[in-house]
């Protein structure tokens, strides 16, 4: 293995007993990263593509992967992969016995069970014009660097670490450097994981060849220069020019818009990836000012798994990019860019703490020009400062909202109770994603307004799902009667 990396119930209308579903948890492969929230419902995303899951390099390098539980040290617990998409189908098949499935859609069904979202664009019109796009995002070079005291890999000498590497649009590459050091970027590995879902995404048939061959690929190239036995830094940089031109000419002569245009959706690897691109550029070298919160309020920083929220969003809620998504409590904003890039749906994000907002903004900024350097259009995303139970906008987007999210984990009963007279304004048929049952918090009140406005069912999370806990637990799907 290389050193950086490589194959590395019903609710009560009084006494009536909630149902419970128990999940059965089967043991999963190594976790991805984790979205976050100030107390807004679990974040998890997916594992690389079949066949490029990773074992632990046994190199005192570690991947990417471990740096970043560093970085965010006792916040994050291990989270699980969730499945990969299969390719669009236009077979149909039988509704799961779900609470969402009440929820009808124009969509076909994919290979893998879950429906496709026709509607759903992923091409963005401003990737594949004319010009040529200087990305407005913050470079690998700019994280990870000699400037920052990160030393070259392989001994290579300063002047020699700078290298570009291509995306799939008509923009100009990424700026990286060849080094490498604890708790920062990992610049070999990203760059080798862009070249692999490039291949496995965005290129088919013959195309595919010269990036995801077994034995002489770019993707294959890259991981033996940077080897523990063969690291060669003028190879890897070889390699990488290599599939800059070759991508380019695709991008050129139209191939990745044109098979872009054939997809309705992302695999979930690929949306973790995205998302962690952006999340360790802006969120990981300033992580611990998100533990600076007072004790015993609504205000506690908590990240969720990447692999809940598809669960909840995909697999659960099978939203479509016509829908509205809105997180209570959205911390830096992980769940709201995740629901805009894997659904493509209108996402909102509401937020108190100041630092988790500073965050959030600067995130949106940087997921929106990394979007276009990928040449996904993702769907709107919307965040507001403030205390949601004041904000005039929140009343106004809960009438539209197809599914909400609150992670009330760590909330006050007082704000649970206030949250539930929000929810009066919900359309019949909308979604509550919570960790705690809002009709349990109500209990004491036979003819609670919980009790007559919502239909609550119970679901097991895995264990590694949340950030603060490594068991498995409970979270409740709550109906708008």
């Amino acid at each position: 293995m290389g050193i950086f990396g490589g194959a590395n119930a019903k609710v009560k209308a009084a006494p009536t007993a909630i149902r419970r579903e128990k999940v059965v948890v089967q043991q999963k492969p190594k976790p991805r990263p984790a979205t976050s929230t100030t107390s807004s419902a679990a974040r998890s995303l997916a594992p690389p593509p079949n066949g490029y899951a990773r074992s632990k390099s046994g190199s005192p390098y570690p991947s990417s992967a471990d740096e970043r539980s560093r970085k965010r040290k006792a916040i994050i617990s291990t989270p699980r992969d969730s499945p990969a998409f299969d390719d669009d189908s236009s077979d149909d098949g039988a509704e799961d016995d779900d609470p969402f499935s009440s929820v009808h859609h124009n969509k076909r069904l994919r290979a893998n069970g879950l429906k496709t979202d026709v509607n759903r664009k992923l091409r963005h019109k401003k990737a594949f014009g004319d010009e040529v796009r200087e990305p407005r995002i913050v470079h690998g070079a700019d994280v990870a660097s000699t400037k920052n005291n990160c030393p070259p890999i392989f001994g290579a000498k300063e002047d020699e670490v700078a290298v570009e590497l291509q995306y799939p649009s008509n923009s100009k590459p990424e700026k990286y450097e060849l080094v490498w050091r604890k708790d920062y970027l990992n610049s070999v590995k990203d760059i080798i994981e862009v070249v692999q879902h490039v291949g496995h995404t965005y290129v088919t048939g013959a195309d595919a060849t010269p990036f995801i061959d077994l034995n002489g690929g770019f993707h294959r190239q890259l991981e033996r220069s940077s080897s523990d036995n063969f690291g060669n830094v003028a190879d890897f940089k070889a390699a990488v020019k290599g599939y800059n031109a070759r991508l380019l000419d695709l991008v050129k002569n139209g191939t990745i818009a044109k098979n872009l245009d054939q997809l309705h959706h992302l695999p979930p690897s690929l949306v973790t990836f995205i998302l962690t691109q952006v999340y360790d550029r802006i969120v990981a070298p300033k992580v611990d000012n998100l533990k600076k919160y007072t004790m015993g309020s609504d205000n506690v920083y908590g990240e969720l798994m990447h692999d809940f929220v598809h669960r909840i969003l995909v697999e659960q809620a099978q939203m479509t990019s016509d829908q509205i998504f809105v997180d209570l409590g959205s911390g830096v904003g992980n769940v709201v860019l995740q629901a805009a890039l894997e659904v493509g749906c209108s996402s909102y994000g509401f937020e108190m703490m100041e630092n988790a907002c500073d965050l959030a903004e600067e995130q949106e900024r940087e997921f929106r020009n990394r979007c276009l350097l990928w040449g996904i259009a993702p769907g709107r995303v919307s965040l507001e400062r403030g205390d949601f139970t004041k904000s005039e906008k929140v009343p106004q987007v809960l009438k539209k909202a197809d599914v909400v999210l609150v992670n009330n984990k760590a909330f006050t009963s007082t704000l649970n109770d206030h949250l539930v007279s929000m929810f009066l304004d919900l359309k019949p048929g909308c979604k509550i994603i919570s960790l705690k049952n809002f009709v349990h918090d109500n209990k004491a009140a036979a003819n609670s307004v919980a009790n007559n406005i919502l239909e609550v069912e119970q679901f097991r999370y895995h264990e590694g799902w949340v950030s603060w806990g490594a068991a498995g637990g409970d979270y409740f799907v709550s109906t708008k009667k």
